[in-house]
């Protein structure tokens, strides 16, 4: 019911000196008023996000950087991907290959020698499908004669020695980044890059806000053509680094893995937006922010509605985020009908 109240207030630009002046107020509280809409009171997952800049591209790169004296005669295209046992470039006329291990091979391998390198590239000979020795970390005569074969094969000089500089290590197949060489340079300084294969977003997150990174949390990607897809943290930077500002801001690196690689469309690198989520709660009582209603006596309530009766009941509000807010209460549970403003 709306009441007029009569005020006495000495307001002399409007009444004079000395005067009544009428104020029509309505001090019903919201929660006396009847609901604009209804709706009803669900039980889900209630998530707040942020969103956060990032960079879509195909992971750090790895420069390489020859070790075998002459002239590039031979570059790959950037783009191509490169397997086991492929060559990643030619020098004077005669391929440079890749094999796989973390590890790069720091020395020429020759009979006599022993050690991880020697494991890992015959590891690698024998995953070629070269036959007749042992593949441990011993580089035997038997080693040597498979090593010649490999070297008939294509068509290097046949010593049994594996030669500094003939083989770059990666820990799997490879896509070319940048070509830093150009035909005819010479062959013993920065060649070309080298990535992954599979895009991945990177994204320099403010150490203030490490709360809203976990491995294994999802997260979701906004390419520059407005496309969504879903991503997953798997890794955490343990170095930080501070960004020139202003303001200079310390930051780690967060990874991004994303599975749907065909929703990435034709992008190899692009400034993206990722929301990440910054709480969560599972299996709450939510209902839309417009339900809720101020107490005369302070806080929230409900206004349950069943058919033409209704009444207020108080309620514990929780998380709010993206327009809705998680409630509790002993008057409360999933599927009753509630007021909201419409």
């Amino acid at each position: 019911m709306r009441r007029t109240l009569l005020i006495a207030l000495p307001v002399l630009a409007l009444a004079g000196a000395g005067g009544w002046v009428l104020l029509d107020r309505d001090p019903a509280p919201a929660a006396d008023r009847p609901p604009a809409a209804t709706t009803k009171i669900t039980r889900g997952t209630l998530t707040e996000t942020e969103d956060v800049d990032g960079t879509l591209d195909f992971g750090p790169a790895t420069t390489v950087t020859g070790r075998l004296p002459g002239m590039v005669t031979g570059l790959p295209a950037e783009g191509a991907t490169v397997e086991r046992g492929q060559p990643l470039l030619h020098v004077d006329g005669l391929p440079v290959l890749l094999m796989y291990d973390a590890a790069p091979l720091h020395r020429s391998l020759r009979a006599g020698d022993s050690g991880a390198d020697v494991a890992a590239f015959e590891r690698n000979l024998s995953a070629l499908g070269f036959k007749g020795f042992t593949a441990d970390d011993s580089f035997t005569s038997s080693t040597a004669s498979a090593v010649r074969d490999w070297q008939e094969r294509l068509r290097l000089p046949e010593t049994g020695v594996v030669e500094l500089g003939r083989v770059v290590m990666a820990p799997g197949p490879v896509r070319v980044g940048a070509v830093k060489a150009h035909l005819g340079d010479n062959a013993t300084g920065p060649l070309l890059e080298w990535t992954g294969r599979t895009r991945q977003v990177t994204v320099r997150l403010d150490v203030t806000k490490q709360r809203l990174a976990s491995v294994g949390d999802q997260a979701t990607v906004k390419l520059p053509d407005g496309v969504t897809v879903p991503g997953t943290i798997t890794a955490i930077g343990a170095v930080a680094t501070v960004q020139p500002g202003p303001p200079s801001i310390v930051t780690v690196d967060v990874t991004v893995t994303l599975p749907s690689q065909d929703a990435l469309g034709a992008y190899s690198s692009a400034p993206v937006d990722v929301t990440l989520v910054s709480q969560r709660r599972d299996g709450v009582l939510i209902v839309p922010v417009g339900a809720l209603v101020a107490l005369a006596e302070g806080g929230y309530g409900l206004q349950l509605v069943d058919g033409p009766a209704m009444r207020t009941v108080a309620v514990t509000t929780g998380l709010f985020a993206a327009g809705r807010v998680e409630v509790s209460g002993p008057d409360v549970r999933e599927g009753l009908t509630v007021g909201t403003a419409g």
